[in-house]
Order: C-alpha cells, then structure tokens, then sequence
C-alpha cells in the first residue's frame, strides 16, 4: 500500500463494490477527480457510510494505490444533508455533480471545479433563488473555467463592443446588430447579455448574489443550453430527472 495522503474534495459518485465496500469518486482540489475504495464502508454503524456519500464534503486521509485510492478517514464538512430532504434540490444536485464529473479528470487542476461546485450546491439550499438560475449559472460557468466559454464582450465577426444584439452558437459567442442582421443568431436584450457578461467575468463567491426576471431567465437559458451541447457529447444521466420536475 502507498503513502497515506490527505485529500480535500467532494463524493462525485458511489456505488457498492464487493460485500461491504464502496467505490467512490472524489473531486479534489489537490490532484482532480480520483477513484477510490472505502473498505467496509457499508457495514452498518461503519464510521465511513455517512462519510462517502454524495454531496459529502471534507478532508479525506487516503492510501495511493496503483489504479486507486483507499480511503480510511474522513473528516466532513458539510453534508449538504438540505438536498437530500428535497426532491427536487436533490435532482439538481446529482445533475451538478455529474457535469463536475464530465467535465474533470484525473490530475487536473480542479480547485476552482471544486470551489464552484461548492459554492452551487449552497446556492441550491438557499430558498432564496431559483435552481433553474442557478442551474444555468453553474453550467456557463463551468465551460468557462473549462476554457470553452462564449466570447460576449465584442462581436466575434469584426470586434466591435457597441450595439451587440445576437448570440450565435456556431461561432461561440456575440454579434453586433450589422454582423448579426439576418443571421441564425439568437436576439439578445441588453438585460440577457448584461447577465451572461456577468456570469462570465464574475469571481465565484459572487456568482449566485442575483436575480433576473422571467423573460430574461428565458433568454440566457436558450443560449446557455444550446451552447452547453456542444461541450457535451453524450445526454447525462440525470437530464432525464430534471425534465420531470
């Protein structure tokens, strides 16, 4: 067995494996997105079951093996056990955690990933705000720090900064009124680009700080999801739960 590690992450993923084990998938801040076992985790009173379960986040003291981690301690901070009271906070919860896993990998720099993440599902227990807003923001952001977000502040086709008033997804970003004259892009009002701006250049703490009336929700939610498909390559798993709420 390898040297024991400290890890500080969140549970992506967990699944049985054997009798009494469980394998999980922790996003950490120190070395990306890791599988690991938790030996015994799924006997019952075992200090490890709470410890890796979804949402669970913490420190988490580890061996390194060669294709996996072995977890033997936990420290959690926070459960986000407000989710798991709700069903529909609990839907949009696995949908965050299955984009997280999608877009990480094993030995990326994830703490901003893992920041956001964080700061999403606290979000999410607020009553506060609207998961669909916050939905929205998490995935735009998500593709941002992923280094595939829209180009919004200038007009993809000739630069310019004033009277930009479409978005068009098969150039991944604005056009001014002249360059999207008659285009397939999508109108945008100054409020929709104002809040696409914003989620872009925003730092993650104040990210989920706003609200934004129905109309414009509408309109960023349009632009957001159509150019979220063309980073996802495969429909997630847990899309299917959200369109029954």
């Amino acid at each position: 067995m390898g040297q024991t590690c400290t890890l500080t992450g969140m549970i992506l993923k967990a699944a049985p494996a054997g009798e009494y084990d469980k394998r999980i998938t922790i996003l950490t801040r120190e070395r990306g997105k890791v599988t690991a076992f938790a030996r015994g985790a799924r006997r019952p009173k075992n200090a490890m079951q709470a410890a890796t379960d979804l949402f669970c986040f913490g420190k988490f003291e580890a061996y390194e093996g060669r294709d996996a981690y072995t977890v033997v301690r936990a420290e959690i901070r926070n459960y986000f056990r407000e989710l798991t009271t709700d069903l529909e906070k609990t839907y949009y919860g696995c949908y965050f955690l299955e984009v997280a896993d999608y877009f990480t990998q094993p030995s990326d720099d994830a703490a901003d990933q893992l920041k956001l993440l964080y700061q999403t599902l606290r979000a999410l227990g607020a009553k506060s705000l609207d998961p669909r807003l916050v939905r929205r923001i998490y995935e735009l952001k998500t593709l941002v720090l992923g280094g595939v977000g829209p180009r919004l502040f200038s007009c993809v086709s000739c630069g310019a900064k004033e009277r930009i008033s479409f978005f068009s997804v098969a150039k991944r970003g604005v056009l001014c009124a002249a360059c999207g004259a008659g285009s397939d892009g999508q109108k945008l009002d100054d409020a929709s680009l104002y809040t696409l701006q914003y989620i872009t250049a925003s730092s993650i703490e104040k990210l989920y700080t706003f609200r934004v009336t129905e109309p414009v929700y509408e309109t960023i939610s349009a632009v957001i999801e159509r150019y979220m498909s063309l980073y996802v390559d495969r429909e997630l798993r847990s899309t299917s739960f959200l369109e029954e709420l």
